[in-house]
């Protein structure tokens, strides 16, 4: 609730306190015995096992007859009744069984009438509520309700029973006398309230009534003024909708007014409350316990009402007796407006009220005996009918949430067939089934399942049949039959009993669950107290004289926007759209971190992120830079280039708001979550004074969280108005703390970030000192940025088996979710526990090594889930573990294991209450406690700080090592992972790839001639974190093995792709051969050379493959693609002796090259290599990232590209076409190309020639462009650094300029 709904809450309190609400609402003491004066016909039941037997015996501690009342059999279907004579309120009951017997009742409940007929049951939470009964026959067990009821008369139903006698009951019931003021609208009648004056004007109301009504539409009360204003609240479809606007004529006759709609199934004919209460403009609207705070539209805070309030209808002026809408029929109780009793003036004919039409003051109540169909197997009604009749005449009322089931069913005499009438998919469907053939269906209507009364009437004449619905609101359907319709004796409603196949009753659907009332056959209303009395006609499964349909969508509990549907005994939620899932829309479907989404191996980009989890909060787009040392948030606002501040006319200061693209809310929770969030502010100034320091007012200053107004800048902490040259002492003037608090005529500026937490984000930034002549400024405020997530690694140690961490009550009601990460060695424990009232309690344990449970109870007995995994969970490693409970079913999630569910119940108790300490690692009672690890502990996606608490409790410990132990797979490529206090980092330092888990490929672009060479010497530093073993060994020892890999594109064969060689001549090469395979030689140890060909697709088709060759001693393996995989052995153990060095794409200066390799060199290699790994040296790597240190050359172009997204075009540009034709002849495929460039002296030395002129001309235009900037250098050097005049258009440009160079590809020239 938020604060102006709070201050309402207390407003209408302080002033509904003197008004009259109800007659008992201070009566405290109303406990008095109301069944013990009555006479002994006031007790009524549904049978009775003897006369000694009966009801009259059935006062609490009655020793006449048999001590009790017993009916004839015991069954769930037997009930006793009390008549109290009058409506009382009624506090509580007591039961005893029957006296000197075996016979009492260990569980039942109640139901209530005002006239004996249309029972509604007691229910607590939407749920019937079952009562403890006796546990011997002369005990007394006594129940106050929770919340009491207004009736006359009151039912007991056993339920249950003593197992080894039968039904007993003596009663008592308890309350207190209740008045009330009651008005009966008969649909055509109204109050009208007229004021003391011309016009009333309020600015607090408070309206309140009670209200029972079998219609689903009229007006309940109306006012309205002529400035626009009105109050109307009106019953339609059985729900009330509340229209209020205050001052603004133009939303009279729009859309545009507010309307706020609460309850549902509102025409049942049971006393519904109602309460408006005002306040300006802030409203709460309660329909029975269901309230909702809203604001109400308009230009005013009064509600201006002219002459008059209506109740009962809104009546045409000057023409009594009509209406504008439909008005009201049904009674109206307890009305009072503003304090004044509306009814009580009515009644006493006061002049302030004036009756329109037939207003009595007395509530008629219609003898309408509904009925509910309970099971959609074998509910069924089955009423008698005149057979042989020309003709046939059937009508009922029907509502249900259901789409299909069984209406009616009844066999035709003559041999006609059996007219079925069934709901399909929401439809009404009508048709005649014969043994030969079915007369095609009727159908009608559509969306019938939607709760509300329907009535439906069949009329059949000779050969024609009509099917009305809802008494001709869409037309009737006719239809011809080829037969003779006469009416039979039996009509089966609602379903079929269980028969033989040639049975009377053919129910082609489900049973029918839902309500009826007002069955007609032959014209004639069936009586059905009759039936369930047993004298006429049979049923099954039926409650007769109560319609139980429930609105399970009230309230919704469909969280997050979800949409609600339902059916007769559950609710579905329609999650679309909401970003969260499962049964009733709880959980988020997103992360609730970048660092959760770094954990998961996801690589930078744009996310969403739901910081709160299942909280009410919704989901963030970020953009999450997932880098190797951290995980970085970003989040924009609608400002992001450098502004220039213009001036405001006279002395206002300049003030611009900053829009962020999530909600201010949202910005919090992620702060909250985040280990460190910071925003970079810049100011840029020309004789503009930014904080005036060190002892003037500052001229300019940002707003934070909350509105918090800040006078510190970036780089400075809060308390000290500074800039980040304040504290480093190292401002243009020393005498002030910012640079451009010295207020000089040039332009500097101060930068720096602000990363205080509790003040992050900026909203606002307010400038003030910029209207003096001379005076220019520009700011620039960043993205909000954070990193880390202070839940993920969050962690506590549990040592010992008693010790636990606590936190306080976890208040949670319908839908719960736990989840965390655990590790342990031992076998079993409990990883928490909360109790509760009564019974209720939450417990997630281990009990086994194989075996997580989440159990719970909620007042209906305990329910349990498990989740059982094939290998022990006790293996030191991190698990994790989430279970969700809601009012539809209970989840268990351990690791990626199938999710196990568990159905909840239909009906019961669903609201978990709550009341201890939550017990984290153990028990209240410090038994089975639990030994390891517990992190990332959530409850309803709020975080508790286990490390925290963890310092201040014995027996455990903040934090937990051994991170790697279970993420360390995460690590990928030869990736290593490094242990941190908070999780753990991938060391790609041995790894060809780089990134957070070492993934990302590193590739280059050769051209033609271009070279890397990478030479086996000293080591060099690749990282400040880590030691590089020294490649000189490869000089000395002697390498038994390699292990290559790498990745490649191309579009032109032959190539040389790698290349080692060694100082004693031995070598090993891989390259394409003229038909796109790839080959491998090996010349080692004064051998012959060795090769190997790969027959595969062509590998030149400018598609990516990737190669692997591992060898170990004689063995070699090589692999392309993972699809292509050969072994081969060499005669003998083969060693590489003295490397010298590896080559990426051509050889340089080697003498010594084979010829064969030669011929491949011609041009080395043209297209993309990426991430090549030999052993644990990654030599292109080296050479892209540490090209300055590490032993490598680069000889021509090397551009980083990515060889995953190369296209066609781009291998092009690079790529020299291999002629078709052979101008030496055949040549063996297997083999490079011979002689692929033929010499042509003159073709060459006219190359040569152009070359060198060329080379002359960019010599003289470098000698004119070096001698152009040493005098422009020499100029700048007389002179003080001056800023641009235009500060707009210069910072502009400078922007431009940056990001122009920071779009160019990455190139490396030599």
């Amino acid at each position: 609730m938020d604060l102006d709904a709070k201050l309402l809450v207390a407003l209408i309190f302080l002033f509904s306190s003197t008004w009259h609400l109800g007659s008992t609402a201070g009566n405290y003491n109303c406990d008095d015995p109301l069944a013990s004066p009555l006479p002994q016909t006031a007790f009524d039941s549904s049978s009775n096992l003897f006369s000694t037997h009966s009801q009259s015996y059935a006062k609490l501690n009655s020793q006449d007859g048999a001590g009790g009342w017993s009916p004839l059999e015991s069954s769930a279907q037997q009930w006793l009744q009390v008549d109290l004579g009058e409506r009382f309120d009624i506090t509580g009951v007591a039961t005893q069984g029957r006296s000197r017997s075996s016979d009492w009742v260990t569980r039942y409940s109640i139901m209530f009438s005002d006239t004996g007929r249309n029972w509604r049951p007691y229910q607590h939470d939407s749920s019937v509520t079952v009562f403890s009964g006796n546990i011997n026959a002369d005990g007394v067990v006594h129940h106050k309700f929770q919340h009491s009821l207004k009736a006359r008369f009151l039912r007991f139903l056993p339920v249950e029973w003593n197992s080894d006698g039968e039904i007993g009951m003596r009663v008592e019931v308890y309350g207190c006398a209740y008045k009330s003021d009651v008005a009966d609208f008969d649909g055509r009648s109204s109050l009208l309230y007229r004021f003391n004056q011309k016009l009333m004007s309020t600015f607090k109301d408070v309206i309140s009534l009670k209200f029972k009504s079998m219609q689903s539409e009229g007006v309940l009360l109306h006012g309205e003024g002529q400035r626009g204003d009105y109050l109307t609240l009106e019953l339609q479809k059985g729900r009330l909708s509340l229209y209020i606007n205050l001052g603004d004529a133009k939303r009279r006759f729009g859309n545009t007014h507010t309307v706020v709609t609460l309850g549902s199934l509102l025409d049942d004919q049971h006393w519904h409350s109602v309460t408006i209460e005002r306040f300006n403009k802030q409203v709460n609207f309660t329909v029975d316990k269901h309230t909702q705070h809203f604001r109400t539209k308009g230009d005013s805070d009064d509600l201006d009402i002219d002459y008059e309030f209506s109740f009962g209808g809104i009546p045409v002026p000057g023409k009594p007796g009509t209406f504008l809408r439909r008005n009201f029929h049904g009674c109206i109780e307890n009305l009072y407006y503003n304090g004044v009793n509306i009814i009580d003036l009515a009644k006493r004919r006061k002049p302030q009220i004036y009756i329109v039409g037939n207003v009595t003051f007395s509530c008629s109540e219609p003898h309408i005996v509904p009925i509910t169909f309970l099971s959609s197997g074998t509910s069924y009604l089955l009423l008698p009918g005149i057979s042989q009749l020309d003709g046939l005449s059937v009508s009922f009322q029907f509502r249900t949430w259901n789409g299909d089931g069984l209406l009616l069913s009844t066999q035709l005499s003559g041999g006609s067939g059996v007219l079925v009438l069934q709901l399909f998919s929401g439809k009404l469907l009508l048709e005649i089934q014969r043994e030969m053939d079915n007369i095609l269906p009727v159908s009608a209507g559509s969306g019938l399942n939607d709760g509300q009364w329907h009535t439906v009437t069949i009329n059949a004449r000779r050969h024609r049949i009509t099917l009305t619905l809802d008494n001709g609101a869409t037309s009737p359907v006719h239809v011809d039959v080829p037969v003779q319709i006469y009416s039979g004796s039996k009509y089966y409603f609602g379903g079929c009993p269980d028969g033989p196949a040639d049975s009377p009753c053919i129910n082609p659907t489900d049973s029918f669950q839902g309500c009826m009332r007002l069955i007609f056959i032959d014209n004639r209303l069936k009586d059905l107290i009759l039936v369930q009395r047993g004298s006429v006609g049979n049923f099954s499964d039926l409650q007769i004289d109560t319609c139980g349909i429930r609105d399970r969508c009230l309230p919704n509990h469909c969280e997050h926007g979800g949409k609600c549907s339902q059916s007769w005994n559950t609710f579905y939620c329609d999650c679309n759209g909401t970003g969260y899932s499962e049964a009733t829309c709880h959980s988020s479907i997103y992360e609730q971190s970048c660092e959760a989404y770094r954990h998961k191996g996801y690589p930078s980009g744009y996310y969403y992120v739901d910081s709160d989890g299942s909280g009410p909060l919704g989901p963030m787009r970020v953009y999450c830079n997932i880098t190797e040392d951290k995980t970085w948030t970003s989040v924009q606002h609608n400002i992001t280039d450098l502004t220039a501040v213009h001036r405001t006319p006279g002395s206002r200061p300049y003030a611009m708001l900053l829009n962020y693209t999530t909600s201010m809310e949202q910005l919090e929770a992620m702060i909250n979550r985040s280990e460190y969030c910071e925003q970079e502010v810049e100011y840029h100034c020309k004789h503009s004074r930014l904080l005036n320091s060190p002892n003037g007012a500052p001229f300019t200053w940002w707003m934070g969280r909350g509105n918090e107004r800040h006078t510190y800048w970036g780089g400075s902490v809060p308390g000290d108005q500074k800039c980040t040259c304040g504290l480093e002492e190292s401002c243009v003037d020393m005498r002030h703390f910012c640079n451009c608090d010295a207020d000089r005529y040039e332009w500097t500026n101060d930068t720096g970030f602000l990363n205080f937490k509790e003040h992050l984000p900026v909203s606002q930034i307010v400038i003030t000192d910029t209207n003096r002549s001379g005076s220019e400024a520009a700011w620039r405020i960043g993205p909000l940025l954070c990193n880390g997530d202070r839940s993920y690694w969050n962690a506590a140690s549990f040592n010992t088996m008693s010790s636990y961490l606590y936190f306080p009550t976890f208040l949670t009601e319908f839908s719960t979710d736990i989840s965390f990460f655990f590790k342990t060695t031992s076998s079993s424990g409990v990883f928490l526990e909360i109790l509760g009232i009564k019974s209720d309690f939450i417990r997630i344990a281990l009990p086994f090594p194989h075996q997580v449970t989440f159990s719970f109870d909620v007042g209906n007995g305990p329910i349990e889930v498990s989740v059982q995994s094939a290998t022990p969970l006790n293996d030191d490693h991190w698990h994790y573990v989430r279970a969700e409970r809601n009012i539809k079913e209970t989840t268990l999630l351990v690791d990626n294991l199938p999710r196990k569910r568990a159905r909840g119940p239909s009906d019961g108790h669903f609201r978990l209450q709550l009341n201890s300490q939550l017990y984290v690692g153990g028990t209240s009672s410090r038994q089975k406690g639990f030994l390891g690890c517990i992190r990332s502990l959530q409850l309803n996606g709020q975080m508790f700080d286990l490390e925290e608490k963890a310092k201040m409790t014995s027996g455990v410990r903040p934090g937990c090592p051994g991170h790697c132990n279970s993420y360390g797979s995460l690590c990928h490529n030869s990736g290593k992972c490094v242990e941190k206090r908070n999780g753990y980092s991938c060391d790609c330092t041995n790894s060809a790839f780089e990134g957070p888990t070492c993934r990302k490929e590193v590739s280059a672009m050769f051209e033609a001639g271009t070279s890397v060479t990478y030479v086996f010497q000293e080591p060099y530093p690749v990282s400040k974190n880590s030691s590089a073993p020294s490649s000189a060994i490869y000089a000395d020892n002697v390498i038994s093995k390699e292990n290559i890999a790498f990745s490649f594109v191309t579009g032109r064969s032959p190539s040389l792709l790698l290349h080692i060689n060694s100082f004693y001549q031995d070598y090993m090469a891989v390259l394409l051969c003229r038909n796109g395979s790839l080959q491998v030689r090996y010349k080692l140890s004064n051998e012959r050379t060795y090769i190997f060909n790969l027959d595969s697709e062509r590998l030149d088709n400018k598609k990516l493959h990737h190669v692997m060759i591992s060898r170990e001693g004689r063995e070699l393996i090589i692999q392309i693609d993972k699809i292509t995989k050969q072994r081969h052995n060499f005669s003998a153990d083969i060693y590489f002796k003295a490397i010298k060095s590896l080559t990426l794409g051509k050889v340089i200066d080697n003498p010594g090259l084979d010829s064969e390799v030669s011929k491949a060199n011609t041009l080395g290699f043209v297209g993309c290599l990426s991430s090549v790994q030999y052993n644990h040296l990654a030599p292109l790597k080296a050479a892209l990232r540490h090209p300055s240190v590490a032993p490598v050359t680069i000889v021509g172009t090397l551009s980083e590209c990515s060889c995953g997204s190369v296209t066609e075009s781009d291998l092009s540009t690079v790529t020299t076409t291999h002629s078709s034709s052979d101008p030496f002849g055949k040549a063996d495929d297997h083999e490079p190309l011979t002689n692929a460039v033929k010499s042509d002296s003159a073709v060459i030395g006219g190359v040569i020639a152009v070359t060198i002129f060329i080379i002359f001309c960019i010599v003289a235009i470098m000698l004119k462009i070096i001698h152009q900037h040493k005098e422009t250098h020499r100029k700048n050097q007389s002179k003080e650094k001056e800023y641009p005049g235009s500060m707009e258009n210069s910072f502009r440009n400078e922007m431009d300029l940056q990001n122009a160079v920071s779009e160019c590809k990455k190139e490396y020239f030599i």
